[in-house]
């Protein structure tokens, strides 16, 4: 039988099958990743009443949608809700948090224990919420008014986006993109050649005609200039699904021929493979139950280099037709991986062991519903998290979490240098080890918003966002975040006034980790 791609989109503009309703709540959530749900749920354990406001069909963002194999940095610096989350997971599976199955997760393993705290906390969740526009008095958010009609009230709001959808139309500073150097005295933003790691180990002719520029370029090769080391620029590093496969045969559904396939778009890794080089699939880890969670490898595999720089400013529609693209190519390359004859039959071999899992995403065509958007907007507040602060080289007095991932970025841009395909923006460099995450790195300037918080964006340049952008991280966040919230609805005062040894003490009680 077909796969039926009808459900598989982003965005779908509301025809007004439903009817608006005007919601009100101490605290609004925009967002159902996991920095929303632990927000919504330690907002409901302190007292206040909270609803999640979601532009998709689902709970949980990326940790439901794929991204099985969690990334974590170090595990001892893990508290509250996120360590809960991930010891319910491990429990699942019969061990603890500390056997390593936590962070082996299957997708529907993550979506069932956030729904059932969502749940047990009794938080309401509105799904299909575009948001149109956000109602402000000064500097104070009163209300969201959605595509739809729909419209939230609440005292309290959290964006918990991975686009920063809310605070960029709450008006807060924001910056999409790379930082030059020079900006924060950094040393690894901005423009970065000379990576080891997800480089073209081969010399591949980047032209429609090998030896030809005036034919052309190929599929997925920008022809944009070099730029220099450092240099800023607005490109995002790249985006994909992190794709569940499964190669037990009773679960194992073959890879399907997407809409609008085009086996000549994959002309580029098919030199590759002629030049010697498969690596395209190697990232593919076991998680429980037969399956994998499938990540780029490589010069050329499931990141879609360059062509996500449009998402994080871009609207819904714009987005949409992002989302299909990826679609096309994702599903596209192991389609043609798997069936193309011009492909080494060894390799079709080894791809026909695997296969789509039958009982995950069933109402999306067997496909991860949410792509992984790596980096949206960055919110620019009055303290901006930088390199600097990664290497140990500064440390703020006002923590809320633990980050301890490396600086981690993938490659933003794939150029031609001397004839020759390149990939630039890999970072891959530990930090000096954990280090503290400022509350008012997710604080908007006072100016600005009095009334949200940002755990997400939150306010931090490229290269330190890939330190903080792991999904652990986020659920620590949205914890905290949400209790900042309770603690200036109770004082009455603005989240940029909440006193912090009160907000320091409320997070340890709650198991929250502050300092290394």
């Amino acid at each position: 039988m077909a796969a039926d791609f009808s459900k598989l989109y982003y965005y779908k503009p509301d025809r007004g099958e439903a009817m608006p309703e005007t919601v009100t709540a101490d605290l609004c959530v925009y967002g159902a990743t996991p920095a929303g749900i632990a927000a919504a749920v330690q907002a409901s354990r302190m007292g206040l009443t909270a609803v999640i406001a979601e532009a998709g069909d689902r709970l949980g963002g990326v940790t439901a949608s794929g991204l099985g194999k969690t990334d974590f940095g170090i595990k001892r610096t893990i508290g509250g809700l996120a360590r809960q989350f991930y010891r319910e997971i491990g429990r699942k599976y019969g061990g603890e948090e500390e056997d390593g199955a936590a962070f082996l997760l299957e997708p529907s393993a993550a979506e069932e224990i956030f729904g059932r705290w969502v749940d047990e906390a009794g938080v309401h969740v509105m799904y299909r919420q575009h948001l149109q526009q956000v109602m402000k008095v000064a500097e104070r958010i009163t209300g969201l008014r959605m595509e739809n009609g729909c419209v939230i009230r609440a005292a309290m709001f959290i964006d918990a986006t991975y686009e920063g959808d809310l605070m960029a139309k709450a008006g807060v500073s924001y910056t999409i993109g790379r930082e030059a150097n020079a900006l924060y005295k950094e040393t690894l933003n901005g423009i970065q050649f000379g990576s080891p790691n997800h480089r073209f180990n081969a010399w591949i002719d980047p032209y429609a005609v090998p030896g030809k520029p005036d034919s052309g370029l190929l599929p997925g090769v920008s022809d944009e200039a070099p730029g220099v080391q450092g240099q800023g620029d607005r490109s995002v590093q790249a985006y994909n699904f992190r794709i569940c496969l499964t190669n037990v045969p009773d679960n194992r559904l073959p890879f399907p021929e997407p809409p609008g396939y085009d086996p000549d778009r994959f002309e580029l890794l098919r030199r590759y493979l002629q030049a010697g080089v498969w690596d395209a699939m190697q990232l593919n880890l076991m998680l429980q139950n037969g399956k994998t969670d499938l990540n780029n490898r490589g010069a050329v595999s499931t990141d879609l280099i360059g062509a996500n720089h449009g998402w994080p400013g871009g609207d819904y529609a714009a987005r949409e037709m992002i989302f299909q693209d990826h679609v096309r190519y994702n599903m596209g390359m192991l389609y043609y991986l798997s069936y193309d004859e011009r492909v080494p039959a060894a390799i079709r071999q080894e791809m026909s062991q695997w296969g789509l899992p039958a009982d995950e995403f069933t109402g999306t065509a067997n496909w991860p519903h949410q792509l992984y958007v790596r980096e949206g907007r960055r919110m620019v507040s009055d303290l901006v998290i930088t390199e600097n602060h990664c290497r140990h080289y500064v440390s703020e007095p006002d923590s809320i979490g633990i980050a301890s991932y490396k600086m981690d970025s993938h490659n933003c841009r794939r150029i031609v240098l001397d004839g020759c395909c390149v990939n630039e923006g890999n970072v891959e460099t530990p930090t000096a080890g954990p280090y503290p995450i400022p509350y008012r790195a997710i604080v908007p300037r006072g100016d600005e918003c009095t009334n949200l918080l940002v755990p997400v964006c939150l306010s931090a340049s490229h290269i330190a966002y890939g330190s903080l952008r792991l999904e652990p991280v986020f659920l620590i966040l949205g914890q905290s975040a949400a209790a900042a919230a309770v603690l200036a609805l109770e004082k009455g005062t603005s989240v940029q006034e909440v006193e912090y040894a009160a907000l320091r003490d409320r997070l340890i009680a709650d198991g929250q980790l502050l300092h290394p």
